[in-house]
């Protein structure tokens, strides 16, 4: 190991950690070159493909490796928050209404394709424009920009690097939610922990909100895929050896680096922009079944961010100003105000951190804080995380049980494949208070509102 293993959690949850593999995966992405400080762990940490699901590492860029499995096959995927002005205990003679049309209008479901099919060039424009491109077609807002992490663009994409096969993949999906645990839920705001950051961020309690958790879809995972098999090759031509073939890298400056930050970059773009899209489907279902305008329901973008991403920063280490890659697995960049850009709307709070929970309990909402950059470069949990297997799940959770508590809980659950509902029962999840709880703790982030799922689609 370069550096030590660190990883935030408490004794209830490390007790579902500690016969875990992810453990020793922490130790193993402490051997990626380049790597500074330690290699962090979320408290939602589970185990996943060469890094853990809830991993950070920062490399330094003149001379540090990139690894496709420090980001995931699920490039950029993140969560979307919408607030409203409307009181949720006010539409609740209409909520199944509004649960049906959602249903009916967001495209879902493993493969499924979207409403719009874009060509090669259309596509290209999408993959380096990011939410520009959304924005010149009408489907988002010139004052929506500044509210997505990177202003909706990740820069260095470069749709060359991407292969025929990805585009393939992409050219039909853009737009669509996908399955798994990709979602969309109607929330209702039970719960203010921080009254002056709840009113900065626009939030009060009973209030109306829509969070949607998607990602890059085909795309994505056909790029991580590509760039696993180049990274094989480069491990083999460099005679490097890794405690995990999984962990296969590159260095950032080599033509492979830059090959897949460029092409991760773009599958980032195509992920926000397919989020912006399932917002833009999600306003014209309130409008229909309220006769109502977006604006009239006061139906804003609170935030946008993603968590399977390796992005450049500047943080401080060890009293030094340096240039990193960070990598984020499953874990949320949380910036407080300091490292915000000036045109950002919180700049003088810090950032909002969207935290999905599971469909049963609940999810929440924190504020990135000036304190996590000393902590883990600015990072955060991004959900409960996992304690059984999407297997283990499906034998041990019975379909018409969890419906039953699911209904005696009030959640409206409407599923693109009846087959996953079990994946994600809310007994699959570790407890998102807890979570949340250990990052505040932790000075990872602070818990600013507590959030209930009222409706619920699936992939």
């Amino acid at each position: 190991m370069l550096v030590d293993g660190i990883i935030f959690s408490d004794e209830s949850l490390f007790a579902t950690d500690e016969s875990s593999k992810a453990l020793e995966q922490v130790a193993n992405v402490a051997t990626l070159p380049g790597i500074v400080k330690a290699s962090f762990a979320m408290p939602d940490i589970h185990w996943g493909y060469g890094f853990p699901i809830g991993g950070v590492a920062a490399v330094r860029e003149e001379d540090g490796f990139i690894s496709p499995g420090g980001v995931g096959f699920d490039i950029s995927c993140g969560v979307r928050l919408l607030k409203t002005s409307m009181i949720a205990s006010e539409i609740e003679p209409d909520l199944k209404s509004l649960m049906h049309e959602l249903s009916r209008n967001i495209p879902k479901g493993l493969g499924r394709k979207g409403k719009i099919s874009l060509n090669q060039s259309e596509l290209e424009e999408v993959l380096d424009k990011g939410i520009e491109w959304a924005r010149k077609r009408g489907f988002a807002s010139k004052d929506e920009t500044n509210r997505i992490e990177e202003s909706g663009r990740l820069a260095g994409a470069d749709p060359g690097a991407v292969s025929k096969r990805a585009f393939d993949r992409g050219a039909s999906q853009l737009g669509t939610l996908g399955s798994g645990n990709h979602f969309l839920e109607v929330q209702e705001v039970t719960e203010i922990f921080d009254s002056a950051s709840a009113k900065a961020f626009g939030i009060f309690k009973g209030q109306l909100m829509v969070m949607i958790h998607s990602g890059s879809r085909g795309l994505g995972h056909q790029v991580c895929t590509d760039y696993v098999k180049v990274m094989d090759g480069v491990v083999k031509r460099m005679g490097l050896t890794l405690p995990d073939r999984q962990l296969a890298s590159a260095p950032i400056a080599s033509p492979e680096g830059r090959n897949y930050y460029g092409a991760m970059a773009a599958a980032a773009n195509y992920a926000m922009v397919n989020r912006g899209l399932l917002a833009f489907w999600a306003k014209e279902s309130f409008e229909s079944t309220f006769s109502a305008t977006a604006k009239e329901m006061g139906i804003e973008l609170l935030y946008d961010v993603s968590h399977n991403l390796a992005k450049f920063e500047e943080h401080v280490v060890d009293g030094k100003q340096m240039k990193l890659c960070v990598h984020r697995k499953g874990a949320t960049r949380a910036f407080g105000p300091s490292l915000l850009p000036k045109d950002s709307p919180y700049k003088e709070i810090g950032q909002p951190v969207m935290i999905p929970g599971d469909m049963g309990r609940a999810s929440y909402v924190l504020l990135g804080t000036e304190e996590s950059e000393e902590r883990a470069f600015s990072s955060t949990c991004h959900g409960a995380g996992r304690v059984m297997s999407r297997t283990q799940a499906k034998k041990s959770i019975g379909l018409d049980q969890l419906r039953k508590d699911l209904e005696e809980r009030g959640v409206i659950v409407l599923a693109g494949q009846k087959s996953t509902l079990a994946e994600e029962a809310p007994g699959a999840y570790k407890d998102v208070d807890r979570v949340t709880l250990v990052c505040e703790g932790a000075g990872l982030s602070r818990r600013v509102a507590k959030l209930r799922p009222l409706g619920v689609i699936k992939g």
